[in-house]
């Protein structure tokens, strides 16, 4: 079992979940329980998918996970597009938090790519 927490994919995910209930707080109160909701559920998801399949007994399960984490990351970089053409969000900071999101898509990909290899230490302390 590995410490979640250790994992920068996993940092990186909970950093960006911080910022997307920063963003959110700003929006519209009538889209508390839409897009607001949405995106925080989507967000957090990707951080809790990275803990739980951290803490199961396999590399495929684990890659599972890993899958999961990247849909809800997909989820995300969808609704940041559309928070920002609806204007609930400015385009600076769209433009700020939309590379997060790539970011760690990319470091989810590499983790699966890995672990699907029969590599699991070196990306716990990759960047």
């Amino acid at each position: 079992m590995q410490d979640f927490k250790q994992l920068r994919v996993w940092q990186h995910s909970h950093q960006l979940t911080l910022a997307v209930y920063e963003v959110t707080q700003g929006f519209p109160n009538s889209e508390l329980y839409g897009l607001t909701s949405q995106m925080r559920r989507a967000s957090a998801s990707i951080s809790m998918n990275i803990a739980e399949g951290c803490g199961r007994g396999s590399d495929a399960e684990f890659a599972r996970f890993l899958q999961i984490a990247m849909g809800s990351a997909s989820e995300l970089e969808y609704q940041l597009i559309l928070a920002n053409d609806l204007k609930f969000l400015n385009q600076d900071t769209y433009e700020e938090i939309n590379p997060e999101v790539i970011r760690v898509k990319k470091m989810l990909a590499t983790f699966i790519k890995k672990l699907k290899a029969g590599s699991r230490q070196p990306i716990a302390d990759s960047r």
